[in-house]
């Protein structure tokens, strides 16, 4: 079915199914558009080899003594 088709068709219904299929339409666009949502969760373990085989309180403890 090509668009022309459709629009052929949609001319044909009543004012209020046009609004209908409209807000249809637009529905479909948008959610087409929409990104989809991702989570904080995914970078989980990101990195870990660079703190491999790293004490994390000699670290911390690292840190802190450059405050001083």
């Amino acid at each position: 079915m090509t668009v022309a088709e459709i629009l052929r068709q949609a001319k044909a219904l009543s004012p209020n199914e046009r609004k209908e299929l409209l807000k249809m339409l637009h529905d479909v666009v948008a959610k087409d558009d929409q990104k989809p949502k991702r989570s904080l969760l995914e970078l989980a373990g990101l990195g870990k080899e660079y703190w491999q085989g790293t004490d994390a309180q000699a670290y911390v403890d690292e840190l802190r003594d450059e405050w001083d």
